[in-house]
């Protein structure tokens, strides 16, 4: 895996291979739910309510996922300039997604959009949650440039949405009579979502140690 320093992209189409590149990769071999389990929680909204609807949280995640991907690349580069250590990684960057959240919920202030309410009850659970730190930590481990870490921002939005998206469509199915009754709710989705990590291990070239 590439973890150089950014520079400037030698073309357009050189930046959008790396932009891109990284993004997919965020949507399938490293997706945030089914591969690193970021997110796996009714609280973040995987598991849809009745009050909210999980395609506008997936949409307002990535969103805030590829604003705050440049701003932690910055802040993070500057804290650690200055001799912050990894145990400050998560302060930090949970002080980059205050202020990334404070502008979303200006701007949804300012503009009136179709289901702004809905937007403005959501927007913190889309901001601090597991997956949108984890996806930042990750960034920072892996030395990633600034466009590398916008893709993979993107992408784990994305990826995110994807895993909502699956599980939404299957919960008709998981709510069968078949299922025993102990295993239904959220024990039948987390087997059903382990099935497909195992699926998406087996898709990317991941082996299974015994």
């Amino acid at each position: 895996m590439n973890t150089a320093i950014f520079a400037p992209a030698g073309s357009l189409s050189e930046a959008l291979t790396i932009f891109f590149g990284y993004a997919m990769m965020a949507v399938l071999a490293q997706n945030a739910v089914f591969t690193r389990a970021l997110g796996v929680s009714r609280l973040v909204q995987l598991v849809g309510d009745e009050r909210t609807n999980s395609v506008l949280f997936g949409i307002l995640q990535c969103i805030t996922q590829l604003l705050l991907a440049p701003l932690a690349w910055y802040v993070g580069g500057m804290a650690a300039s200055f001799g912050l250590g990894a145990a400050s990684r998560p302060l930090v960057y949970l002080a980059c997604i205050a202020v990334v959240s404070v502008a979303e919920m200006v701007f949804l202030h300012l503009v009136k959009l179709p289901w702004q309410r809905q937007l403005l009850r959501i927007l913190p659970l889309a901001c601090l949650n597991t997956c949108v730190l984890g996806t930042l930590l990750l960034g920072r481990t892996q030395s990633f440039s600034l466009l590398q870490s916008m893709g993979f921002g993107l992408g784990s939005g994305v990826g995110y949405l994807l895993a909502v998206l699956l599980v939404t469509e299957a919960q008709n199915r998981l709510r069968s009579q078949a299922i025993p009754a102990a295993f239904r709710g959220m024990p039948i989705t987390l087997i059903y979502i382990g099935v497909l990590a195992l699926a998406i291990y087996g898709l990317t070239g991941h082996t299974v140690i015994l």
